[in-house]
């Protein structure tokens, strides 16, 4: 007997894949880890070659499998998430469903966004029909589908969103949102998936999970009953009032515009196991068109068209006596460790107290002791936050606190892929609103600029302005500052020195060494990051 004799049949212009039993779904948004034995891409730093590819500490989760660049040498994006829409009606086992195709699919990187997260607010008079079971929360138009279809076309687009947060029990959006970021994979599902002609043009695949009517009453009465407060002639009377006939005449139909028909929900394993591999050839088939039509962002960087001239985004430190000291000691390799540190922290804050005289100010009179008028400035934005790429950038933070009272800090994790020689995000913490504030972006060194790239793309998709960030690095290479500029002109960039040329491993020369190694003093040895990353990340 053939596969298809056994797990499929055509219907419709769909596949129909059948298995044995059915599964029970919860409504959930989260972002969901690759499983625990997922092997692990190699990465600059050290790790047990036995663990998985993410990294639990006592108070958080890490990828150690990141996120390779999603935009081009221009720092536009190149490529879209990867959407899969799931529909069917209530408790038909659309969450399940989403969960197992995730943990087989084995990519980190993955976010399930629900439906449910996009209900309207409804007015003091809905209200009132939401408490008696009388207001039809399966209607099309009990969902804010502007907000869904905007918030979709973002994350799809690898940009930073906010999902609501509904409260079944309350019939309310609570105050706090969700942060959700970094898709390259997106699993949506809901009961009106395929409901807004605007929200399946986003969808690159349609799934749509068929369960007996039966079935799915029992578990919304189990739901509804143990997880949303309702007693049981609540649920009763919702169902038949509205769950039953939204679903014959809004749900239902639209089962002819999936590409692929799930009966029985998640414990249809034959069915699940046959999505994975269409979504995997899928994937394989556009990293395979990536390729073709453009290099590594690294090769892309080091092969870009390098401008005579330094561009005028960039700011030198002058070189005094005391800075071009400075240097002679943090370049010599004979310095101790003890004395490395101390002279790069003292280079640091000049750097940092330098790069505080590009902030925008105003005019400011305020009155002396002795009662006189004096004519200053102030800072005349909103806020500063400072950004640290970790490891060696987190180095800088100390100089930037000891200058600026009460500054925000947040913190990037990349790392080069040792097969690819790409840069990889891992890891990622920003402070909330950071979209208004000016964004110092530190690293110790610069030379392809691709870490840099990729963190001030970070910074971008989460809506902070071009021209209100500042990269500010001890070191760079003038391949590193032409990368960055070509790619990001608006952005100002602010260091010590600029040495000219790079060696065959892409190190700066002359350079200053590893400076994270020189400075942790890990030169040599392997990193324990579960305790080096937790006391960085709680700082």
């Amino acid at each position: 007997m053939t596969l298809l004799d056994c797990a499929g049949a055509r219907i419709s212009g769909c596949w129909s894949l059948r298995g044995d039993s059915s599964g029970s779904g919860e409504d959930s948004l989260d972002r969901l880890l690759p499983p625990a034995g997922a092997p692990r891409k190699k990465s600059a730093t050290s790790l047990s070659k036995t663990e998985p590819p993410l990294l639990r500490t006592g108070k958080r989760t890490i990828y150690t499998a990141g996120r390779p660049p999603w935009y081009d040498e221009h720092g536009a994006q190149s490529k879209e998430a990867f959407v899969i829409g799931l529909c069917g009606g209530s408790a038909s086992g659309k969450t399940t469903v989403a969960n197992k195709i995730i943990e087989a699919l084995d990519v980190p990187w993955v976010v399930l966004l629900s439906m449910d997260s996009f209900y309207k607010v409804l007015s003091p008079e809905e209200q009132v029909l939401a408490a008696q079971n009388d207001y039809n929360f399966d209607h099309p138009g009990a969902f804010d589908f502007e907000l869904l279809v905007a918030t979709l076309r973002k994350l799809k687009q690898g940009r930073s969103v906010k999902i609501p947060v509904y409260d079944f029990t309350t019939h309310r959006r609570q105050k706090d949102w969700k942060n959700l970021y970094g898709a390259s994979v997106i699993i949506f599902e809901g009961i009106m998936s395929f409901a807004d002609k605007e929200l399946l043009q986003l969808l690159d695949m349609k799934i749509f999970v068929d369960t007996d009517s039966d079935i799915r009453l029992v578990r919304r009465l189990r739901r509804d009953i143990t997880e949303r407060g309702r007693d049981i002639e609540g649920v009763i009377k919702q169902y038949n009032k509205f769950v039953k006939p939204a679903f014959e005449q809004y749900i239902e139909p639209t089962m002819r515009l999936a590409d692929i028909v799930v009966p029985r929900g998640g414990g249809n394993m034959v069915a699940i196991d046959l999505i994975v591999q269409h979504v995997h050839s899928q994937l394989e088939e556009i990293n395979k068109v990536d390729i073709l039509r453009e290099l590594s962002v690294r090769a892309l960087l080091a092969s870009a068209q390098q401008m005579q001239q330094l561009p005028q985004t960039l700011s030198v430190l002058e070189s005094t006596p005391q800075v071009r000291g400075l240097h002679t000691i943090i370049r010599n390799k004979e310095t101790s460790r003890d004395e490395f540190i101390f002279y790069s922290k003292r280079l640091m804050r000049l750097l940092i107290e330098h790069a505080l005289t590009f902030l925008p100010s105003q005019p400011c009179a305020v009155q002396t002791p002795q009662g006189h008028e004096y004519e200053g400035r102030r800072h005349s934005g909103k806020g500063i936050t400072g950004v640290s790429i970790l490891r060696a950038g987190e180095t800088m933070e100390p100089a930037l606190r000891a200058v600026c009272k009460d500054v925000r800090i947040g913190k990037i994790l990349i790392q080069t892929n040792l097969d690819s020689g790409e840069p990889e995000l891992h890891y990622l913490r920003l402070p909330k609103d950071i979209s208004e504030d000016h964004v110092i972006l530190m690293d110790s060194t610069v030379s392809t600029g691709a870490a840099a790239m990729m963190a001030v793309r970070v910074l971008l998709d989460h809506e902070v302005q071009e021209d209100k960030i500042m990269l500010v690095s001890l070191l760079m290479a003038e391949l590193g500052v032409h990368s960055v500029a070509y790619a990001f002109p608006k952005v100002k960039i602010i260091t010590t020195a600029v040495d000219k040329n790079l060696d065959d491993c892409l190190h700066v020369i002359p350079g200053i060494g590893d400076f994270g190694d020189r400075y942790f003093g890990t030169d040599g040895q392997e990193i324990d990051w579960s305790d080096e990353e937790e006391q960085q990340l709680s700082s």
